[in-house]
């Protein structure tokens, strides 16, 4: 863990009505496992433009970026992941999917009928009322 390299990402959990929005990796290590629709920040990005940068990339649409939600820390076996997560509205577009392989829009009965990466199930786990 000492040298374990730090990548922080920001994560958008896009809410409409009772339900939340999920994408599954269309790519790498961890494909067809389940996320927050997000990625890494760049030099000289707050998280908030990070955000809005990388879902105009990967969902073409423009969202408003809410209240912070928390902010996640995991070790996966090669890096350690510091995920900020916020809550966010689509305020342009309609959703397309350019990276993802899937999608889908989870009521609070549906959280766990998909396979999340460790980390979003992390932020599942630690606020389970995602809708209260």
């Amino acid at each position: 863990m000492d040298n374990m390299k730090t990548v922080r990402v920001v994560a958008a959990v896009i809410r409409q009505g009772d339900r939340i929005f999920a994408t599954a990796r269309g790519y790498g290590e961890f494909k067809g496992q389940w996320e927050f629709p997000g990625g890494k920040i760049e030099v000289g990005e707050t998280p908030q433009q990070a955000l809005i940068r990388e879902i105009k990339e990967e969902l073409d649409v423009m969202v408003s970026v809410g209240d912070l939600i928390d902010t996640i820390e995991h070790d996966y076996p090669t890096f350690h992941l510091s995920m900020d997560c916020f809550w966010c509205n689509v305020t342009e577009g309609e959703i397309k999917l350019k990276e993802a392989e899937d999608a889908r829009w989870l009521g609070k009965d549906e959280l766990y009928s998909v396979d999340w990466l460790p980390a979003d199930m992390g932020l599942i786990e630690k606020w389970g009322g995602v809708f209260d």
